[in-house]
């Protein structure tokens, strides 16, 4: 969680990259759905930045909004009535990002409740949670890295193998959270690590989605670059869409 912003320190450097070709938008929706994006003291620069770009590659044709206590639109039960999406980025340590926003959960969780969708990357992931959290999830997370047999053992910023939808993926990571389920809990299970545990779903919170990865497919080249790591031969932006699309199409 802790490192990822330090390598966009520039802000606008996630806005490039590869992998993040606009798709063509849904044929049908009266007007661009509004999504907002965290971005504040509870993230770290360049973050935002690019789950603003995710969002806007996506084939909802979103019209992203920055809030946040620095923006021009705060984030409040009005800027949220107004959105089909509230986005949490990575960034940052669970303590003090929890420490920012738990003012916010309650307008969160009735934003959800009422048919709002949330999307957690990583931090965000972890903010979903309960200990603590926004307790958006039929369960709780916890850090892969402590997890039984995990394939990662630092918070260093690393690659991480997933299995999305089956399929064996690499993904940049950094401390992020896996997710648990109680029993008999409804879930969209996405990915999952290689030990088996839960690396991105979707789940209904009242009547809205909730949408959460541990890992960074919203990571652009500039991520791995800055990082020291070899260029994986695919960008996550295509399973970063597929989570949206899982989310926004209960």
């Amino acid at each position: 969680m802790g490192n990822v912003g330090r390598l966009l320190a520039a802000g606008g450097r996630a806005l490039a990259g590869r992998g993040l070709t606009v798709r063509s938008p849904l044929p049908g929706l009266p007007e661009p759905p509004v999504a907002l994006v965290y971005r504040g003291p509870a993230t770290l620069p360049g973050c935002p930045e690019a789950v603003a770009a995710l969002l806007k590659s996506s084939r909802w044709g979103f019209d992203v909004r920055y809030v946040g206590p620095d923006e021009d639109l705060p984030l409040t039960r009005r800027a949220l009535a107004g959105a089909a999406l509230y986005a949490q980025p990575g960034g940052g340590t669970l303590k003090r990002g929890y420490r920012h926003l738990k003012r916010h959960r309650d307008e969160i969780r009735q934003f959800v409740h009422s048919g709002g969708n949330y999307l957690g990357f990583c931090l965000g992931g972890y903010l979903a949670g309960a200990t603590p959290g926004f307790g958006l999830l039929p369960g709780d997370t916890d850090q892969y890295i402590v997890s039984s047999a995990a394939t990662v053992g630092s918070e260093k910023n690393t690659v991480v193998q997933v299995s999305w939808r089956g399929r064996r993926r690499t993904l940049f990571f950094q401390d992020g959270p896996y997710f648990w389920l109680r029993p008999e809990a409804g879930a969209d299970i996405l990915a999952t690590y290689p030990n088996g545990t839960i690396a991105a779903m979707a789940t209904a919170f009242g009547a809205g989605r909730v949408g959460v990865v541990g890992p960074h497919p919203e990571a652009t080249d500039d991520w791995y670059v800055d990082a020291g790591l070899p260029i994986v031969d695919r960008l996550g932006t295509d399973l970063g869409c597929d989570l949206v699309d899982t989310v926004m199409r209960p």
